[in-house]
């Protein structure tokens, strides 16, 4: 499928349209607190750090989003995600400059998930990383095909399959465009709620203190039945990509 592939700064109009592309997220991934002040900042801060794919008739099929941000000392953060786009922040609200830049979501409209979509956004937010003029795109991985939620992203983020590359599905379209798996973030995004959020946005009771295993999660969500919270705590992993820049 041929798309056309814009940033939001040379297509500003598009945001009037833009959040209307339905997504394949899980309800609960929606109410990562630190990334949801990054989305509501895009207009202000990342128009051309947010890519567009449209198909021929002009139709939003596909988004990309970073972000650039002043980079830690040493390894790259445990805290991953939520790390990367609270910094991007903090360097546009204290006018820093930042030296590093991060892929913070892919999505694809569900109808077209599975055609190759997914890596060409990839590829197209690595060139537009090395047009910022950044030589790395670091990208905090949330790798989707990782079933058993008590299985360590330690161990499962570097199983590969005979041909060398992992088992994982998302990981393996970061390796095969030239990524290369650094390191685990093991609490790269962090969504708190109360029981009664956590309820609504899984269907399940949420009614005993313990882990509960939710569909769709790396890890299990914490729940505390009886000061009535729950936490899940994911870990993903760091991909580092060279634009060539």
């Amino acid at each position: 499928m041929e798309l056309e592939i814009v940033t939001l700064a040379e297509r500003p109009e598009l945001m009037a349209v833009f959040w209307d592309m339905e997504t394949s997220w899980p309800e609960y991934m929606k109410h990562d607190p630190i990334g949801n002040a990054y989305y509501s900042c895009l207009e202000e801060y990342f128009l051309d750090h947010v890519l567009v794919g449209l198909d021929a008739t002009g139709r939003i099929v596909a988004k990309a989003f970073s972000a650039s941000f002043q980079l830690p000392d040493g390894d790259l953060p445990d805290a991953g995600w939520d790390f990367a786009l609270r910094n991007a922040l903090l360097t546009r609200i204290w006018g820093e400059t930042p030296d590093g830049i991060t892929a913070a979501e892919i999505a694809v409209e569900p109808a077209l998930q599975g055609t190759g979509l997914s890596s060409v956004m990839l590829a197209a937010l690595r060139d537009n990383a090395a047009r910022l003029g950044f030589a790395e795109l670091l990208a905090p991985v949330r790798p989707n095909g990782k079933t058993d939620v008590h299985e360590p992203m330690t161990a499962y983020a570097f199983r590969t399959r005979d041909d060398g590359l992992p088992v994982d599905p998302w990981l393996r379209v970061h390796v095969r465009v030239g990524g290369r798996i650094d390191r685990v973030a093991p609490r790269s995004m962090v969504i708190p709620g109360t029981v009664e959020e956590w309820r609504e946005w899984t269907g399940l009771p949420f009614d005993r203190t313990g882990p509960v295993v939710v569909p769709g999660a790396l890890a299990p969500v914490m729940c505390d039945a009886e000061h009535g919270t729950a936490v899940y705590v994911e870990p993903n992993v760091w991909v580092r990509h060279p634009t060539g820049a």
